[in-house]
């Protein structure tokens, strides 16, 4: 980027209208509607064992002190939660938030993601983060983030998978849990977004599967 002034307006904020795609709804994370469809996304018997590894919180042994937490995030603005919601079923299958929000600078990050197991490696994982990748770009931002701990391999793949560009590890970065946190920082301008974007829903298109099996990946989509 060069040094010549930016002809660029400063960014909006998430805001609480629903996020519809074809698969999944993202609704603003309600403490109160959605409490019972987390609680058992995130802590029932499906639920992924290593959802909690490589996050601050949980897991959460009980219901009182999940639901004092959901209430926290929902009250917050950054992060901005949303509860993702099959729209099929109505069964909520997880969260995730917008976060780390300058909209002077047109900076946004994707994170805190929780997934229910029935979720993970399917349509509507991928369809998630295209939704708010295109929110975020919708909203004026010039850079979308992506952060994960350095071990959290899967964290990394996916991140690689949606298109984020690699950009380097902050070591010591934080203490999570009482252990090191090494930070690998990813990233989506909105030059490339274009691309992506059209990668994204060329992946997400009906004609792309066959029996709910994808016939080409992400990746090819990119060229």
């Amino acid at each position: 980027m060069s040094t010549a002034e930016l002809h660029w307006q400063t960014a909006k904020l998430p805001n609480a209208k629903p996020i519809e795609g074809r698969f999944i709804r993202l609704e603003k994370l309600d403490a109160v509607r959605h409490c019972d469809g987390l609680w058992t996304a995130l802590q029932g018997p499906n639920s992924d064992p290593k959802l909690w590894d490589y996050l601050p919180y949980g897991p959460f042994n009980q219901r009182a002190e999940f639901d004092n937490w959901l209430s926290r995030l929902a009250a917050g603005n950054d992060p901005w939660f949303y509860t993702v919601i099959d729209r099929e079923t109505g069964i909520v299958d997880g969260c995730l938030s917008l976060m780390s929000i300058v909209p002077d600078h047109g900076r946004i990050e994707i994170g805190h993601v929780m997934f229910g197991g029935a979720m993970q490696r399917t349509a509507k994982g991928t369809e998630v983060i295209y939704l708010l990748a295109k929110e975020s770009f919708a909203l004026g931002h010039r850079r979308l983030e992506w952060k994960c701990n350095d071990s959290n391999q899967r964290s990394k793949r996916a991140a690689e998978r949606f298109g984020f560009t690699f950009e380097g590890t902050f070591r010591q970065h934080m203490v999570v849990k009482g252990i090191n946190r090494d930070t690998t920082w990813y990233s989506i301008t909105d030059a490339e977004w274009p691309a992506l974007q059209q990668a994204f829903e060329g992946w997400l298109a009906v004609d792309n599967f066959e029996g709910g099996q994808q016939i080409r990946s992400l990746e090819t989509f990119r060229g």
